[in-house]
C-alpha cells in the first residue's frame, strides 16, 4: 500500500471512531457514578433524528448539534427519573429506553427518510492542512472530531485532578459513605446520566450531520452497544477508550480496505467485523471476570435511596 492509501485509512479510522469516543466517554462518566445505562442505542437514534430535523428545518448545523444533545439528555432524564428517583432495575430500564428510542426516532423521522444534507464540512487550516500526510490526518477534520479530543482531555483531567472527579468516583464506589460525608449522591448521579445523554446525542448528530448527512431508521447500526462493550474493554479509563474506539473504527472500515485490495471475501462477511470484534472482546473479558470486577465501580447498577 502506498502512503496516500495508508493516510486515507487512518483518516477514515479517526472519523469512524469519533461517535464511539463520544458515546463511550459519556457512558464511562455515567458508570463511574454507579449508574449503568444500557439505553445508549435509543438515545443515539433520538439524537440523530432530532439533530437532522433541526438542521434541515433551520439550516443551522450548530443548532442541530445543540438540539441533538438536548434530545439525548431528555432521554437520559427519563432514564434517571426511573432508575435513580424510583430506583427501578437499571438493566431493564436501559433496555426499555433503547426500544423506546428506536420507535420514537422512527416515528419522528418518518417524513425525513432519504433527504440529504450537505453536512458539516471539514475545517481547512491554512498551511497546516497542506502538510503532507500529517496535514490530512490532523488538520482536515470537522469540528466534532476536534471537540471529541477536547472532551477527552477535559474528562481525563476531571477524574485525575479535580474534586468533582473524586466525588463521582466516591459515589460510584460507595454511595452510602459518600452520602455520609455530605456528597449529594443523587445530584451527582443525575448530572452524570445527563452528561452521558448529551454526549450520546452529540454522537447521534455526528452520524446524521457528518458521517452520513441524512436520516435513515436504525442508522446507529449497533454503535451504542459497541460503545457499551468498549467501556468495559477500556477498564473505565478514558485513554483506553480513545484507543479502543479507533480500533473498532478501523474494524468498521476494514471491509472497504480489503475490497480495495481485491481480497476475495464476501463484503457482507467483512461488514460483520466490528460486531465480531465486540463479541470476541466480551468473551475475552469474561475469561477473566475477577479482573474486570476489580476495575468496575463497586456500586454500578445498584440503586441508592438516601436515609430520610
Amino acid at each position: 500500500m502506498d502512503i496516500d492509501l495508508i493516510t486515507n485509512i487512518l483518516y477514515a479510522t479517526l472519523r469512524t471512531g469519533t461517535p464511539l469516543i463520544l458515546i463511550a466517554l459519556g457512558e464511562m462518566v455515567c458508570e463511574k457514578s454507579g449508574v449503568l445505562n444500557l439505553g445508549q442505542e435509543g438515545m443515539l437514534l433520538v439524537g440523530a433524528v432530532v439533530g437532522f430535523i433541526a438542521a434541515y428545518v433551520t439550516g443551522s448545523y450548530g443548532l442541530g448539534v445543540a438540539l441533538a444533545m438536548i434530545g439525548g439528555s431528555a432521554m437520559a432524564l427519563l432514564f434517571g427519573w426511573l432508575s435513580i428517583t424510583l430506583a427501578t432495575n437499571q438493566i431493564a430500564t436501559g433496555l426499555a429506553l433503547t426500544i423506546f428510542g428506536g420507535g420514537l426516532s422512527a416515528f419522528i423521522g418518518a417524513s425525513y427518510v432519504g433527504i440529504g444534507l450537505e453536512g458539516i464540512q471539514s475545517i481547512y487550516i491554512p498551511v497546516l492542512s497542506d502538510i503532507p500526510v500529517i496535514g490530512r490526518l490532523l488538520f482536515q477534520h470537522d469540528p466534532l472530531v476536534y471537540l471529541s479530543f477536547v472532551l477527552f482531555l477535559a474528562i481525563y483531567w476531571v477524574f485525575r485532578s479535580t474534586r468533582l472527579g473524586l466525588s463521582i468516583r466516591a459515589v460510584g464506589e460507595n454511595p452510602e459513605a459518600a452520602n455520609a460525608i455530605g456528597i449529594p449522591v443523587q445530584t451527582i448521579r443525575y448530572g452524570a446520566v445527563l452528561f452521558g445523554g448529551a454526549m450520546t446525542g452529540m454522537a447521534g448528530a455526528y452520524l446524521s450531520l457528518v458521517y452520513t448527512p441524512m436520516w435513515t431508521e436504525g442508522m446507529s447500526a449497533g454503535r451504542g452497544w459497541i460503545a457499551l462493550a468498549l467501556v468495559v474493554f477500556a477498564s473505565w479509563k478514558a485513554e483506553r477508550i480513545m484507543l479502543g474506539a479507533w480500533l473498532f473504527g478501523f474494524a468498521s472500515i476494514l471491509h472497504l480496505v480489503l475490497q480495495g485490495t481485491r481480497f476475495e471475501v464476501h463484503p457482507n462477511v467483512m461488514a460483520m467485523l466490528p460486531y465480531v470484534a465486540t463479541i470476541l472482546v466480551l468473551v475475552w473479558l469474561s475469561s477473566d471476570a475477577a479482573k474486570t470486577k476489580m476495575s468496575a465501580p463497586r456500586s454500578i447498577g445498584q440503586p441508592f435511596k438516601p436515609m430520610v
